[in-house]
């Protein structure tokens, strides 16, 4: 299995520090809104992972955080952290207490939205708030050997001190634009980060004084709490790569004197409109909005399997009403697998061997997903051809095994008529499509048109 590290900035041979064993962490999200599709894609992009280290045998222990507490509007050091943001939005009293709660009402949703999509949960998911101690032991340790010093506002981490800092992706500390944090008079260097905030009037006590952790202190204590001091991957969207990550190494390296990451997994941004999906672009496109328009959440998930997690992945709403279409072929053809089946058959090692091949070269879904269409349109028994898709699903996760399709199965002439009703409308042949509604009527079938979908209904 190979795998592109972003730290090598190659491809490489994945090799776990333990013989069939995978450690992996991911960047979670800062819950202080509902997350949006963009986010989303990152999240998948971890699942994606994780089922094709376990479509190897590997045994894998996934850990995402869960962070509501300590994120900052932007990468530096100054500004609200958005959980205070979150109750200044929502007309709250700013209390630690209400931020906690305010955290949960949107973590809740989240965990919602990665069960709509399938993305299988992760074995630990720890909240930042829960952690604060494992972050304090790490600053107290940094402070011990000197990576540290303290300012008006906070305690920061020395990257003068760490010669590698900066190393995931070649981060170039003297680059503004690529360090991202915010200048400060107090600070030593530009690219120097907050280990731990000033705060007197919420917070916890430290030995420095009370306050919140700083946000990449935070994931360093929960990957250490549950997956040691060095592990195998580390995965999570490319906008953390040189700020977020580089950070987490520094301080991580440093406190346990050995590597952090074996091999480091960015996933790249989605785009709408030509600019990336935030919510600052007006992009902020949530699980909802998806659900409000009518279309399948599993579709987005089929759209997102399209396109290599390494690569930017462009989203319209026709692009994702052709993902619909294509889901729901798949199912028509699962549906019609079972009616034509006895019994599930065996895996088709040829096609097995080529969509290993496929995953084994970094991830590679939109090719896997050729593969299972060539499977799917084979002359493969039908016995056989269902027990090989429902295989290929443990990676891509489209619920095939599960699937009911719609209590109204149409026989096989009427698809062919309501198909090529589909190709006259689209078509603007409207003659044609009027015909071949009433000869579906006449067959005992309704026809009628839903944001721009034809649906079916036995009359």
């Amino acid at each position: 299995m190979k795998i592109y590290n972003s730290l090598s900035k190659t491809k490489e041979e994945f090799k776990p520090i333990t013989k069939g064993k995978v450690g992996m962490y991911h960047c979670g999200p800062t819950v202080y809104d509902h997350v949006h599709i963009g986010n989303l894609r990152s999240f998948m992009m971890g699942d994606f992972i994780r089922r094709a280290l376990e479509f190897n045998d590997y045994k894998v222990t996934q850990v995402m955080n869960i962070t509501d507490v300590g994120h900052l509007v932007s990468d530096g050091d100054k500004g609200d952290d958005k959980m205070t943001k979150a109750l200044k939005r929502e007309g709250m009293e700013i209390t630690l207490e209400n931020m906690i709660a305010v955290a949960g009402v949107y973590a809740d949703s989240f965990k919602k939205d990665l069960l709509a999509l399938n993305i299988i949960e992760p074995h630990h998911f720890p909240k930042a708030s829960d952690h604060i101690t494992e972050d304090i032991d790490i600053i107290m340790t940094l402070n011990k050997k000197g990576f540290t010093y303290a300012t008006s506002d906070g305690v920061y981490f020395d990257t003068s001190k760490y010669s590698d800092y900066g190393k995931l992706g070649g981060l170039n500390r003297e680059e503004e634009s690529e360090s991202r944090i915010d200048e400060n008079p107090e600070k030593r260097q530009s690219a120097d980060f907050a280990l731990w905030k000033f705060d007197t009037h919420q917070g916890w006590a430290s030995p420095w004084g009370q306050g919140f952790p700083g946000w990449h202190i935070e994931c360093s204590g929960m990957a250490k709490k549950y997956l040691g001091n060095h592990f195998d991957i580390h995965t999570g969207g490319v906008d953390l790569r040189s700020v977020h990550h580089n950070n987490e190494i520094a301080q991580s390296e440093c406190s346990n004197d050995e590597s952090f990451v074996n091999y480091w997994m960015h996933g790249e941004m989605l785009n709408f409109g030509g600019e990336k999906l935030s919510k600052s672009t007006g992009g902020n496109i949530s699980i909802q909005s998806v659900k409000d328009r009518g279309y399948s959440i599993m579709s987005y998930r089929y759209l997102a399997l399209q396109t290599h997690y390494r690569s930017p992945m462009n989203f319209t709403w026709d692009v994702l009403k052709s993902a619909q279409n294509g889901l729901s072929k798949v199912y028509r053809d699962i549906s019609s697998l079972r009616r034509n089946s006895k019994d599930i058959g065996n895996i088709d090692t040829e096609f097995n061997k080529d969509f290993k091949e496929k995953i084994n070269d970094d991830i590679n879904l939109p090719q896997a997903l050729a593969i299972f269409h060539n499977m799917m349109n084979s002359n493969l028994n039908p016995e056989d051809k269902l027990a090989t898709a429902y295989h290929f699903d443990t990676v891509l996760g489209l619920r095939l095994a599960e699937y009911k399709a719609p209590q109204i199965l149409i026989e096989d002439k009427a698809q062919r008529l309501l198909d090529r009703r589909k190709v006259a409308r689209d078509t603007k042949d409207f003659e044609t499509s009027d015909t071949l509604r009433n000869q579906l009527s006449e067959m005992g079938y309704k026809v009628s048109d839903i944001n721009g979908e034809q649906k079916i209904e036995k009359l």
